[in-house]
């Protein structure tokens, strides 16, 4: 039988079923036409406020889920944290109840602590969507990479799939990894060894050091960038050595004996983990990831928001915001 969301929060992958999965990326699916429309707006969120409340910097996720919440009818509000009450030194979970308090419906948080979005939602009764938080997890990015894979190939069951660079601080990196698995992809990480953290087994991946073993059956390659603000002392390689024994090239793609999807969540470092060559090439799959984050993020939005009405409809609690 079809199951329902009844979760009011996505607060990672890990917690996720594989039915929850592939609701998320169905719903995704039928969202995905909105976008090919004259009028590329739905009335789903109508009358609901998302709030941005982003403490790190972003491109592509925040103007992602800023479109996302536009189609859907939703009013979009995004705080500039630089500028905001938090420069004052009011808590995370302070400025959250505000934003309940000022009836908003969905906090979109990005952070650079791991656990935050945990964190807030246990403090909220409105709905909280991680987009992003310390080294944990980003869901709606490997969300849209799933539902790009499985858009270009047909399937995510029995996919090869190579996840390659900094894996000990990439939170994408692991939600890819929890969703892949439980789709039923089989993940090759593929880092110096510094880059690959302790255990990184036992969430069902295998790990290589040689790039060329990693893409040799890969359907698909998951390019992560070089966190190289997060130095360790000498924990990272040089940006030549990194890219001659690590990067995605035009010379490895050809030796591979099958087509090669490539994939980068953003931003890219040209020529340090990927050429250009290969980034703008024919294998590159990386601005359609742009344009299918906006299908995700409808998705996450209206299915959380369906869920967070299901908890409160058979009690006497008011909805927040309403």
């Amino acid at each position: 039988m079809p199951i329902s969301w009844t979760r009011k929060d996505l607060l990672g992958l890990e917690e996720l079923s594989k039915e929850e999965l592939e609701l998320i990326l169905t719903t995704a699916e039928s969202f995905k036409e909105i976008s090919t429309r004259e009028i590329k707006k739905v009335p789903a969120l109508r009358g609901r406020t998302v709030v941005n409340l982003f403490y790190e910097p972003s491109t592509r996720t925040r103007i992602s889920f800023e479109v996302a919440a536009k189609r859907l009818s939703a009013d979009m509000i995004t705080i500039a944290v630089e500028t905001s009450s938090v420069r004052k030194g009011e808590t995370l979970v302070d400025t959250g109840r505000n934003i309940q308090a000022l009836k908003a419906d969905i906090v979109v948080l990005r952070h650079n602590s791991s656990g935050a979005a945990q964190l807030l939602a246990r403090h909220l009764d409105i709905s909280v969507v991680n987009a992003g938080d310390g080294w944990h997890e980003h869901p709606t990015q490997a969300l849209l990479d799933i539902f790009t894979l499985k858009e270009k190939i047909g399937k995510i069951q029995g996919l090869n799939v190579a996840i390659v660079g900094d894996i000990a601080h990439s939170r994408v990196a692991r939600s890819n990894i929890w969703g892949l698995t439980k789709l039923g992809a089989k993940v090759i990480v593929c880092a110096p060894r510094m880059l690959i953290p302790p255990g990184i087994e036992q969430t069902g991946v295998s790990v290589t050091h040689d790039i060329d073993e990693a893409l040799y059956n890969a359907d698909a390659v998951n390019v992560l960038r070089m966190q190289f603000e997060r130095d360790e002392g000498a924990a990272f390689p040089t940006h030549i050595e990194y890219f001659q024994n690590f990067g995605i090239t035009k010379e490895r793609i050809a030796k591979l004996k099958k087509k090669i999807l490539v994939m980068h969540p953003g931003p890219l470092n040209r020529g340090i983990e990927i050429s250009s060559e290969v980034a703008d090439g024919l294998n590159s799959v990386i601005l359609e990831q742009v344009t299918n984050g906006i299908a995700v993020r409808m998705a996450v939005l209206f299915l959380v928001s369906q869920g967070h009405d299901k908890k409160y409809e058979n009690t006497d609690k008011k909805r927040p915001g309403r």
